[in-house]
């Protein structure tokens, strides 16, 4: 999925054997979200699942505490994907997508 000249993009999801975004893209989307984006695209069975960019981190300390305008839609549409691939709703009480999130950059995030 390439990035817009139009818009930045903050959300890249991977899982399902497909990744946007690869091992050479740690600033961007920190090891976590490199790595797990790699294996995932290498066919390894990762879950399905979605990183948050370091620049909507970035975005959030430059705009008074205030995360991007696109950042909500683009969460919403990955969540669909990942509940799409998992077979379960978020939310669903009889089948619940359960979902872990992880934090941790090499370097605080900063303005």
């Amino acid at each position: 999925m390439a990035e817009t000249l139009s818009r930045k993009r903050f959300v890249y999801a991977f899982g399902g054997g497909l990744a946007d975004g690869d091992a050479s893209m740690k600033e961007l989307l920190g090891g976590k979200g490199a790595n797990l984006a790699e294996m995932s695209a290498l066919g390894l069975p990762v879950p399905p699942g979605f990183t948050i960019t370091t620049e909507a981190c970035t975005h959030f300390y430059a705009h008074d505490r205030a995360y991007p305008e696109s950042l909500r839609g683009e969460v919403a549409e990955a969540l669909t994907r990942v509940e799409a691939l998992a077979g379960k709703r978020f939310g669903d009480a009889a089948n619940p997508l359960l979902v872990s999130v992880r934090s941790g950059p090499a370097l605080p995030c900063r303005a």
